[in-house]
């Protein structure tokens, strides 16, 4: 079951009361440094954030262009990425998206979903973290966290993270949709938590559709 339109503003408007600020706008930043956290976004699939980074870190001290990866063997850059983990699979997947942005949009990363989308490699949660972070627009990326959230309270369902981004897409208000995915992230991992969720701690526990289900494991 979701929980009503009403019930999700009411959710929303304890996250806002207790965290009141919204996040820091993005910084206007240059088409390189998109370019950088896109491809950030494509390394870190199954990897944590530290070796995402290592990855990243060595990639760019080789290349940090499309054209300039292209330029690279597949050894050197699986050799790169390797911290990231599955890197014969994301160097394949990081050579068709330089190539597809080179053929599709001159290098430059596009802004919107769509175009976010029909990249290869960068699927919904990626592309609304670009347009969250790096572009300022409103959405809420659903990871691992947020989606746990959204199916345990009631507040969107799906069967993928892509499914709920979908159905929370369409629930949310829209003055939530920037601040929301800070919001359902620290909650997911602080208070909803994958295992022992600290329900005698949750502010939210009267509208959570799973409070009964769950009860036996707070």
């Amino acid at each position: 079951m979701t929980l009503s339109l009403a019930q999700v503003e009411e959710l929303f408007e304890r996250f806002r009361r207790r965290a009141p600020a919204d996040p820091p706008e993005p910084t206007v930043k240059e088409d390189a440094d998109h370019f950088r956290a896109l491809v950030s976004c494509l390394l870190s699939a199954q990897s944590r954030d530290e070796n995402t980074a290592k990855a990243r870190d060595a990639l760019f001290a080789l290349a940090d262009t499309p054209r300039a990866i292209l330029l690279l063997r597949d050894a050197t850059i699986a050799a790169a990425i390797k911290p990231a983990g599955l890197y014969n699979i994301k160097t394949k997947r990081l050579r068709a998206l330089c190539r597809s942005l080179l053929e599709t949009h001159a290098g430059v990363v596009p802004k919107d979903r769509e175009g976010l989308m029909a990249l290869p490699g960068i699927g919904r949660k990626c592309a609304d973290i670009m347009l969250l972070f790096s572009f300022g627009e409103p959405a809420i990326a659903v990871d691992t966290h947020v989606n746990r959230v959204c199916n345990r309270t009631g507040l969107a369902l799906g069967k993928t993270d892509a499914q709920t981004a979908q159905s929370l897409e369409e629930r949310a208000p829209d003055w939530a949709k920037r601040p929301g995915h800070l919001w359902l992230l620290a909650f997911g991992k602080s208070t909803c938590r994958s295992r022992a969720p600290r329900c005698d701690a949750c502010f939210l526990n009267d509208l959570c559709e799973s409070r009964f289900r769950l009860a036996t494991k707070c």
